[in-house]
């Protein structure tokens, strides 16, 4: 295979994967831009996303925040899952809103890294900040679109 800048392999990464990722396509998200070891994606809150308090599930934030995690982690073309993520809800997030997930890298040795996602609303309202632990898998993102 031939070297590919850093920017690219995070390009192909992200198209090979979202390609595959039925869950957030279903939610509607979208991949702003993605970058190495960072990726910033959006969803807008709809009716079916409301809990019975009047905001968004907490759930859909978590996935929301999960899915720009992959992107970030997976952004070397390294198989990359979550070993484990928390998550803390600071504002509730209403139907109409479009919240912005920004993951970064913190930390990455070894076949582990730590991601923080942030994530914000249209008026950059801080609603949830999310941090994951990635653990690197045998194969590659790119082979694995090939395969499938």
């Amino acid at each position: 295979m031939s070297e590919t800048d850093p920017q690219t392999l995070a390009e192909e990464c992200a198209k090979a994967m979202f390609a595959r990722d039925r869950a957030s396509q279903n939610l509607g998200m979208s991949i702003e831009s993605v970058g190495p070891g960072k990726a910033v994606l959006t969803m807008t809150i709809t009716e079916d996303m409301i809990q019975g308090h009047g905001s968004c599930h907490g759930g859909y934030l978590f996935t929301l925040a999960d899915s720009a995690f992959a992107f970030a982690c997976n952004s070397y073309d390294r198989a990359t899952v979550a070993s484990g993520c928390s998550i803390d809800y600071m504002y509730g997030a209403k139907e109409g809103d479009r919240l912005t997930a920004t993951a970064e890298e913190q930390a990455r040795g070894g076949r582990t890294g730590v991601y923080d996602i942030t994530l914000i609303n249209q008026d950059g309202r801080k609603v949830a900040l999310f941090r994951g632990r990635s653990y690197e898998v045998r194969g590659t993102v790119r082979d694995l679109a090939k395969s499938l």
